[in-house]
């Protein structure tokens, strides 16, 4: 029977608790039914003082207006709030019986003046007890305007979280953002959406260019351990970020083509909601005064012919082109207002982070570390699998753990439980095994929490400056690590130091020292303030260049050989930059009080004042350019990104005893 998980939890309550609650459900339904065409009856807003207190807190009483057809949804009007609404699409025959089976265990309790079990329950009573994450019976799914795409089988609805009403409330929403993100990633599954995404996907010069990293990965490493697959990966991401996804802050006058300003939402038109748009923002000309419309679109398919929105938009559509390549990817919800997507990579036998917004991958820490994000829930949705994958994301698990207060832990875990297995019960034995296995394996890696990586220290890049100001991801305000180097015994006893940077690898190597390598511009640096490492997908390049807004932007490089008991006999430094317009870039040597320009032209500089130091620093700084690019204007170490050249940073130095 239709609506018996939420009419069943519903008649658990003590019976004045029921027969209050009921009377309020029962008055929704009938004021729906008796007047089909008033709008004012199809809309609950959650504040309401009624519904908070007499319904909210009630287990069972919320989940039966979902199963009756209302929807959660956030209306602009001067303020935002939360509503459930009965939508247009939602049907009546549906809400008219779930009405009917609470209206008929009413009044069977008001007839006989005691608490039966209620109809479909009695027959659950007499049964033994369905284990946890039993399915709840199918139900039909309702009619809706939108493309079709694959229906899921209908989800369990568990009881609200125990504790105080604010925390029933918090485990309701916090259930409906879960069911929401699991009936939506089998979306990605349809086969025709998925052919729609290969015809724009250049999926043979995608691949072509992953054989050919693999092979210079393999002859590089052989022991790397990588795939062609990774390599794919690493494509994929670089094609949808510089070709063919664009972010949007705010989008140009349709009528005059000037810039406009956000100017809160507008309700979505008919056409908008079919392609599950229930935001709409007003991006107002002040020039022309006109309004352009944002719809900010949840549907993929819709997304593949704007290609464009903020990181929801990226992540839905990139989600997609992933299982469309055949990927097995998830979709990954971050209760601090953010969405990326995990790829599984057979090769590694482990799920690899990828933010398309940012073009990065397996740099997990990046949110907390480099964004400086305050995280709480992060949560993976694949058609097979919900899984609590906070912990890959934070190296501060206590932390943490300190601000998880929306719902109890074992409330959560219980609830992605009882969706597993009502998701994976059409699955193979062998397929839920695998699954299993996989799950244990991420267990496992949860437990030790990670060390930054020197690619998860930066802030955000996508997005305006001063958007990402207003999110607060820009950069933590920590002082980063300042390295310096100290003469290995090898470099000792060689008399020599011998490095080199790469910033289309993005490594340093230390010839000197047995060939040792450091992965990340950052790593090896001294003092960097300002900067960043900037790929350009669309042109294959990289390069190092401040970051925007920032007037200018300096990072250096230091060597020490006074612990040694060295001293230096002759310098060397080799250094390339690039700069457009008005763009500077200025390179110095100094030792103590010495200080040596010289220019960044790819030529060794002998620096004959430093011979008999124990200190070197070498530093450049960047400023100067026109218009809103100009942090692009003043570059270092620019390169190609498939073309490896020679060495863009070079540091030799003879040593002597001091």
């Amino acid at each position: 029977m239709e609506g018996i998980q939420g009419v069943a939890a519903l008649c658990e309550n003590p019976n004045d608790v029921f027969l209050d609650a009921s009377k309020l459900l029962l008055t929704y339904a009938d004021n729906i039914l008796r007047n089909p065409s008033e709008d004012k009856y199809r809309s609950i807003r959650i504040g309401n003082p009624t519904f908070s207190t007499r319904l909210l807190p009630i287990p069972g009483a919320v989940e039966c207006l979902f199963e009756m057809g209302f929807e959660e949804v956030i209306l602009f009007s001067q303020l935002a709030e939360t509503h459930l609404v009965f939508p247009a699409s939602a049907s009546v025959d549906r809400l008219r019986r779930i009405r009917e089976t609470i209206a008929a265990e009413r009044d069977q309790r008001l007839g006989a003046g005691q608490t039966p079990a209620c109809p479909q329950s009695s027959a659950l009573s007499s049964a033994p007890p369905l284990p946890p994450g039993s399915p709840a019976p199918p139900q039909a799914p309702p009619t809706s305007p939108a493309p079709p795409t694959p229906q899921p089988a209908a989800l369990p609805i568990p009881p609200a979280s125990p504790g105080p009403p604010i925390q029933r409330e918090s485990s309701v929403s916090f259930f409906r953002t879960l069911q929401s993100n699991v009936q939506h990633v089998m979306v990605y599954e349809s086969p025709s959406l998925q052919h729609k995404a290969l015809e724009l996907i250049p999926l043979p010069r995608l691949t072509a260019t992953a054989q050919s990293r693999l092979k210079q990965a393999q002859e590089a490493d052989p022991g790397c351990g990588l795939s062609e697959q990774d390599m794919l990966l690493l494509e994929l991401l670089g094609w949808f970020k510089g070709q063919f996804f664009s972010w949007v802050n705010c989008l140009p006058c349709v009528r005059c083509g000037g810039p406009t300003q956000s100017r809160g939402g507008l309700p979505p038109s008919p056409d908008e909601l079919r392609w599950d748009a229930g935001r709409v923002e007003n991006h107002h000309c002040p020039t022309c005064q006109n309004t352009t419309r944002f719809p900010r679109y949840n549907n993929p398919e819709k997304l593949l012919e704007t290609r464009r929105g903020r990181c929801g938009e990226w992540a839905n559509c990139f989600t997609l082109c992933c299982r469309a390549v055949g990927l097995d990817a998830r979709y990954i919800w971050d209760s601090t207002d953010h969405v990326w997507t995990e790829v599984y990579s057979e090769s590694q036998r482990r799920w690899l982070h990828c933010d398309p917004c940012e073009n990065v991958c397996d740099k997990p820490l990046l949110y907390e570390i480099g964004w400086g994000k305050k995280l709480s829930y992060v949560l993976a949705f694949s058609r097979e699998q919900v899984v609590d994958v906070t912990w890959r994301y934070s190296c501060k698990h206590e932390e943490v753990l300190t601000r998880r207060t929306q719902v109890q832990e074992p409330w959560l875990r219980e609830t992605i439980n009882t969706l597993n297995s009502a998701r994976q019960q059409s699955l193979s034995v062998e397929r839920r095994k695998e699954l299993l296995g996989r799950l244990l394996v991420e267990l496992v890696e949860f437990i030790s929490p990670k060390k930054p990586k020197p690619g998860e220290l930066g802030g955000r890049i996508s997005g305006s400056l001063a958007w990402r100001a207003a999110r607060g991801e820009t950069c933590p305000a920590t002082k980063p690590e300042e390295f310096v180097f100290i003469p290995t015994d090898m470099e000792k006893s060689e008399g020599r130091f011998h490095l080199q940077y790469s910033a289309s690898a993005d490594r340093y190597l230390r010839v000197s020292s047995g060939q040792e390598e450091m992965a990340g511009w950052e790593s090896g640096a001294w003092r960097r303030e300002g900067v960043f490492r900037k790929e350009e997908q669309d042109w294959n390049m990289v390069y190092i260049a401040r970051t925007e807004g920032s007037r200018s932007g300096k990072i250096s490089w230091r060597f020490d050989c006074g612990p040694a008991g060295l001293r230096m006999r002759t310098v060397k430094v080799r250094a390339t930059g690039q700069t457009f317009q008005s763009g500077s870039v200025c390179w110095r040597m100094c030792s103590g009080q010495d200080t040596i320009e010289f220019p960044g032209d790819g030529e060794m500089h002998v620096a004959q004042r430093m011979a008999g130091c124990t200190e070197l620093v070498v530093e450049a700084e960047l400023s100067g350019g026109e218009g809103e690019c100009s942090w692009q204007h003043a570059q270092l170490f620019r390169q190609s990104l498939q073309d490896p050249q020679e060495p863009s940073l070079e540091i030799l130095i003879q040593l002597e005893e001091a």
